[in-house]
């Protein structure tokens, strides 16, 4: 097997997944393996990916509607088809995606996914009867059989364990701010993607509670999947996209409605609020709460805000999280390693033979 060397197409879909296999891209490379990368246009994807010099191929753009998303879809097996003659992928890997399940098994070739989404039960529906295997963190809730692959990590820690994250205080200078000087970081999401239907997130006037409250304490930067608010515009988060972690690791406080950051967050050892309907649904979540105590959940505003002024008024708040951190970091794997060892060792590929 150590002569193995595939041609593993990527699909990326959020700013996450970028994350999620960059190290992996790295590792494989080094093992000799090629790589092609297919995106979607999402917030600040294609920003990362341009500013740290990786190629890739745009399959189209992530749209609001849900009928705009069939559309796309379209245009998405497309593009993933064309590229697939051309590039002649002996794997596929990326998250749950349609169209590299519809295309992978057109081709008899296979599909790793890379899952912690309990609650995207369509596209689970769609691309798990596709796929090779699915791999998820061991917390995770559903079960998908035979398939399922569960490895004790969080798809975070492909890439803010301590074998790739390092500290870097220089972003502090970047956001204009002196050393030891408190911030809190504020994430909105958009509530567009598919997974986010029947969901709500935070009103403008707790948005404004929120602000008013942190200001008296720290700075306050908020990052946003949509344009803010001209009220609001004063508090952007003007950062180069490949330094979000830097900031969530030096935050003093984390509060969001996206679940991305909370656990970036979390793992980075940083105190996170997290604001949603979706509290109960998610594996990683629930442990994260009630076994590292690294976040606190919540479904409404209130309970989230009285948590807020609990938190703000602890002394040595950040040393406390970061033991907390530490304990995790001692139960946890390495996801990059673990993924690599999964795509090495864990399917017959002779079987996936074209005829």
């Amino acid at each position: 097997m150590s002569k193995w060397k595939p041609r593993i197409l990527v699909g990326m879909h959020h700013p996450k997944h970028y994350w999620m296999f960059k190290y992996l891209i790295r590792e494989g490379k080094k093992k000799g393996w090629e790589f092609d990368i297919l995106i979607s246009k999402k917030e600040v994807l294609e920003d990362l990916l341009k500013a740290e010099g990786v190629k890739y191929e745009v399959m189209g753009k992530n749209q609001p509607t849900l009928l705009g998303k069939l559309i796309e879809l379209i245009r998405y097996i497309y593009h993933t088809y064309k590229c697939s003659r051309k590039f002649k992928p002996d794997v596929y890997l990326g998250p749950a995606l349609p169209h590299f399940g519809l295309v992978s098994a057109l081709r008899r070739s296979p599909y790793f996914i890379l899952e912690d989404t309990e609650h995207v039960s369509l596209l689970h529906k769609i691309t798990i009867p596709l796929c090779t295997a699915v791999i998820t963190p061991s917390c995770f809730k559903k079960d998908f059989g035979k398939k399922h692959k569960r490895v004790n990590a969080y798809l975070e820690l492909a890439y803010l364990h301590p074998h790739y994250f390092r500290p870097n205080p220089g972003v502090l200078k970047e956001l204009g701010l002196k050393k030891n000087e408190k911030f809190f970081v504020l994430r909105f999401v958009s509530w567009e993607a598919s997974h986010d239907v029947r969901q709500k997130g935070l009103t403008i006037e707790a948005k404004r509670k929120l602000i008013e409250l942190l200001s008296k304490h720290g700075r306050v930067f908020i990052s946003s999947e949509k344009e803010l608010p001209k009220q609001f515009e004063r508090y952007k988060l003007n950062i180069s996209p490949e330094n979000i972690h830097q900031v969530l690791y030096y935050a003093t406080l984390h509060i969001g409605e996206g679940g991305t950051m909370v656990t970036e967050s979390a793992v980075l050892g940083t105190p996170a609020i997290y604001v949603s309907s979706l509290i109960g649904t998610m594996g990683n979540f629930i442990e994260l709460e009630n076994k590292y105590g690294l976040i606190y959940s919540f479904r409404d505003f209130d309970p989230a805000f009285s948590k807020v002024k609990e938190l703000i008024k602890y002394e040595h708040l950040k040393e406390k999280w970061s033991e907390k951190r530490q304990r995790l970091l001692q139960d946890k794997a390495d996801l990059t390693k673990s993924v690599i060892h999964l795509l090495e060792q864990g399917v017959d590929y002779n079987s996936f033979n074209k005829e």
